[in-house]
């Protein structure tokens, strides 16, 4: 499973990496990033979800890899 972010929605409310730091960094105003290349840790994918139910722009997309 990866994460997506997409910037474009993304209003800095931060929750992503309060959720699930080792998946989301800040950029130097705030707003949410993917860190590396999005690719969700086996024992991450509970984290992953959270952040992507918590975003209140459903800014965070989660990608089944093939």
């Amino acid at each position: 499973m990866k994460v997506r972010l997409d910037p474009g929605l993304c209003q800095g409310h931060g929750r992503c990496y309060d959720l699930a730091p080792e998946l989301f960094g800040e950029d130097d105003e705030g707003y949410g990033r993917v860190l590396g290349d999005g690719t969700v840790p086996q024992d991450g994918e509970q984290e992953a979800r959270r952040a992507a139910a918590n975003c209140p722009e459903h800014a965070i997309d989660l990608v089944q890899e093939a």
